[in-house]
């Protein structure tokens, strides 16, 4: 295992942009190779309102990921029960989004911490030192942003109605980044990308995990503006997606599966990809991508951020 990468880079950042569990995982990787340098921006374009609770499942999901708490199941904390989901069921209220017990609290006190007047990235700041996170972790925007998506027969709904309701099954006819127009990336996250020694886009859906974020006015001419090299990780492997309906949005984006349609649509934004298939006319690492465990991880992050580096001369 390489130790933190350390040199020329005292307090400049390594920034992960991230949304899902691919995003997540590299983000994991990324700790065991430079420590607590590490700074994640999070997608908040899939939060919502529910049971009374402020849930955000991506700045949440890279925290628990980032504090080693992910459950097996690859969402929500480890060993967490769902008492108030099967009193809800119990009553006849529908459940059609799950929370464990634990994970529903972090959502009820972020919702009272918002109420009360704190920032969207203040209470992310809470749940990060709560649970021991050695890195930061930071929301894209405190303004709010919904992922909707228009499909035939149900038309507009939320991102989170879209992939458990439908099971993310298409055709997908729009998508739309509700209130990204009047969002603004928050100062913490200019910050980190203005410092950063190296800006890396997580290896998420380009269209709903990713896209949320470039769609918040300011933050594409805060990537082409930072001085680190912005390189994305491609999260096609192998020709397939691994989880989730990333081929769905592709098709919606007229881009083909695979790390030249990623690529595309990051096209002004990032100045190389690593991917597992070439890339013409792009900068490309080509190196195993799966992160099938924790040394897959620390080998792509170690890999991605060589690479990086090196193109930083």
């Amino acid at each position: 295992m390489s130790g933190p990468v350390s040199a020329g880079g005292a307090n400049r950042p390594v920034v992960v942009l991230a949304g899902g569990t691919g995003g997540a995982r590299l983000a994991r990787g990324m700790l065991d190779v430079v420590g607590p340098d590490l700074t994640v921006v999070a997608n908040t374009g899939d939060d919502l309102e529910i049971y009374g609770a402020h849930v955000s499942p991506d700045p949440d999901l890279v925290c628990f990921w980032l504090a080693d708490r992910i459950d097996e199941r690859g969402w929500g904390l480890r060993g967490d029960t769902f008492a108030v989901m099967d009193g809800l069921r119990e009553q006849r209220d529908d459940v059609w989004f799950s929370l464990g017990d634990r994970d529903l609290a972090v959502g009820i006190r972020r919702a009272r911490r918002l109420s009360e007047g704190a920032r969207l990235t203040e209470a992310t700041a809470e749940l990060a030192g709560a649970l021991g996170v050695a890195a930061r972790v930071l929301p894209m925007t405190d303004g709010r942003v919904r992922t909707r998506v228009r499909v035939p027969d149900d038309g507009w709904l939320g991102l989170q109605e879209f992939l458990i309701r439908r099971r993310g099954q298409g055709p997908i006819q729009e998508v739309h980044f509700e209130g990204g127009p009047q969002a603004r990336p928050t100062a913490e996250v200019l910050d980190a990308l203005a410092r950063a020694r190296t800006i890396v886009i997580g290896p998420s859906n380009p269209v709903i995990s990713i896209g949320p974020i470039l769609a918040v006015p300011g933050m594409r001419e805060a990537l082409s503006d930072a001085a680190a090299p912005v390189v994305a990780v491609s999260p096609i492997v192998g020709g397939r997606v691994l989880k989730g309906p990333t081929e769905e949005f592709m098709r919606w984006a007229g881009q083909p599966l695979s790390a030249e349609g990623v690529a595309r649509l990051y096209a002004g934004v990032i100045d190389a990809i690593v991917a597992d298939e070439p890339v013409p006319d792009l900068p490309c690492l080509r190196t195993e991508t799966l992160m099938a465990d924790a040394a897959g991880r620390r080998a792509l992050a170690q890999a991605t951020l060589d690479f990086a580096e090196g193109l930083a001369g």
